[in-house]
C-alpha cells in the first residue's frame, strides 16, 4: 500500500498518529484502467499506481504503489517503452537538482545512498526511469523529480515481469467504472489538482450502457466520501 491509500481510506483518521482502538480500512481491490495491448504496463497518476497486464488475459494482473513527480516537476503523460534494464544503477545527478544541492557529485554509485535503488527501467524519454528507492516513505507521495518510485521489492518483482520493447502508458484518470459478476463498482481519486464533475461521471456511465443499473444516491455517496477504492452503486 501506499500512504495516499491509507489515508484516503480512512477519513477522519490521524494518518501520522492514529489513536489507539481505532479500525482501519485496508484497501485490498483495484478497478484496473484501460489496456489497448498485451504485455503491457500503465501508470495512472491519480491514484499513484502501476499496473503489469502479462500478455494472457488469465493471468492476474499484479499492481504496485508508486510515488510520482513533485508539483513542478510532474511526471509526464504519454505511451512510451522500455529501452534498458540496469542492475545497480548509477544515479547521474541531474543538472536541476545539483543546481539546488550543489554538494552533491555528478554521479552516486550504487548503494544506499543512491536513490534509484537496485532496479531501474529506462524509457524511450531518457529523462524517466521506473526504478526502486532508498526512501520508502515517498511511496504513495509526489515525491520525485518526474521517474516513478516503487517499494525496493516490487521493484524487483517488477524488474523480472517487464521487458525491453514493452509499451509503459503514463494516464491520469481519477474516475475508473468496472463490473464484476453483474455487480457495478467506482472508483474515485480527487487529489490535488483533480476535480470529477457529476455530470461528467453520469455520461461516462451512459457511454457505458450502465446508467439503468446505477443507485444514484450510492454514487453520490461515493462522490462525496471519495475513498479511493470500488465501491458498489449497483
Amino acid at each position: 500500500m501506499g500512504y495516499n491509500e491509507i489515508r484516503d481510506a480512512n477519513r477522519g483518521v490521524d494518518p501520522i498518529l492514529p489513536k489507539a482502538g481505532i479500525v482501519v480500512t485496508i484497501p485490498s481491490a483495484w478497478i484496473p484502467p484501460p489496456a489497448t495491448e498485451r504485455p503491457c504496463i500503465v501508470v495512472n497518476l491519480a491514484e499513484l499506481r502501476l499496473y503489469f497486464f502479462p500478455e494472457s488475459d488469465i493471468t492476474p494482473i499484479t499492481s504496485f504503489p508508486i510515488g510520482i513527480g513533485d508539483e513542478g516537476v510532474d511526471t509526464p503523460l504519454g505511451r512510451f517503452f522500455i529501452v534498458d534494464k540496469i542492475m545497480d544503477p548509477y544515479w547521474h545527478v541531474p543538472k536541476s537538482i545539483r543546481r539546488q544541492r550543489p554538494q552533491l557529485p555528478a554521479a552516486v554509485a550504487p548503494g544506499a545512498r543512491n536513490p534509484l535503488g537496485r532496479h531501474a527501467l529506462r524509457l524511450s524519454r531518457q529523462d524517466i526511469l521506473i526504478h526502486g528507492t532508498n526512501r520508502p516513505y515517498g511511496i504513495g507521495r509526489r515525491s520525485s523529480h518526474g521517474c516513478l518510485r516503487l517499494y525496493p521489492g516490487d521493484m524487483a518483482s517488477l524488474f523480472v515481469k517487464a521487458q525491453e520493447g514493452m509499451r509503459v502508458t503514463v494516464i491520469d484518470l481519477p474516475v475508473k467504472v468496472g463490473v464484476k459478476e453483474d455487480r457495478v463498482f467506482i472508483e474515485f481519486h480527487r487529489q490535488d489538482k483533480h476535480t470529477v464533475d457529476v455530470g461528467a461521471v453520469l455520461h461516462l456511465m451512459a457511454d457505458r450502457n450502465l446508467l439503468h443499473r446505477i443507485d444514484m444516491g450510492k454514487l453520490v455517496r461515493a462522490y462525496y466520501e471519495n475513498r479511493g477504492y470500488p465501491v458498489e452503486i449497483s
